[in-house]
């Protein structure tokens, strides 16, 4: 029974950061489909700016790239592509992400997919001393320092968004 509420509460990413010994705080709530980003920070009385979304990216090389951007922004696929050494990118297709991710449209975290991809943020997330992201599942978040996310799954910082 341990077993199974251990699987119940915990994410891989949960799982991830534990393992890791990193702070952070793991926030749950009620929430029984996907909310926008923007609703997420408003029910969680948080700044938008300082809660990330993330979103996963196929170039035409067929490389998939992770990048993170405050949740009332729109990522710039041009800078984006940029910032990854591509000549462009495109969002995948939200049937796509779990069979590559392991994650769900509204739960999608960077920490702890199937496979590691290369992950840049937007390089904001450094005016805060902890940020707010997806914690794998709808209706948690992980807050944590950008820094203690950049040593665990390593971050480019730059500018992304529109």
């Amino acid at each position: 029974m341990a077993k199974q509420k251990d699987k119940a509460g915990k994410t891989n990413a949960l799982r991830e950061i534990e393992a890791a010994g990193i702070e952070h705080r793991f926030i749950t709530f009620e929430c029984e489909e996907a909310l926008s980003g923007v609703d997420v920070a408003a029910k969680l009385g948080e700044d938008p700016d300082r809660v990330f979304k993330t979103l996963v990216t196929q170039a035409k090389s067929g490389q998939h790239y992770v990048f993170m951007v405050p949740v009332a922004c729109e990522l710039d696929l041009k800078k984006a592509a940029a910032v990854v050494g591509e000549k462009a990118i495109a969002m995948i297709k939200a049937r796509d992400l779990l069979p590559l991710t392991g994650y769900v449209h509204g739960g999608c975290s960077p920490v702890g997919m199937k496979t590691s991809f290369p992950t840049a943020i937007d390089e904001t997330a450094q005016l805060y001393d902890t940020i707010m992201f997806s914690g794998g599942r709808i209706g948690c978040q992980v807050e944590m320092s950008p820094d203690d996310l950049d040593s665990l799954i390593g971050l480019t910082f730059a500018d992304v968004t529109v």
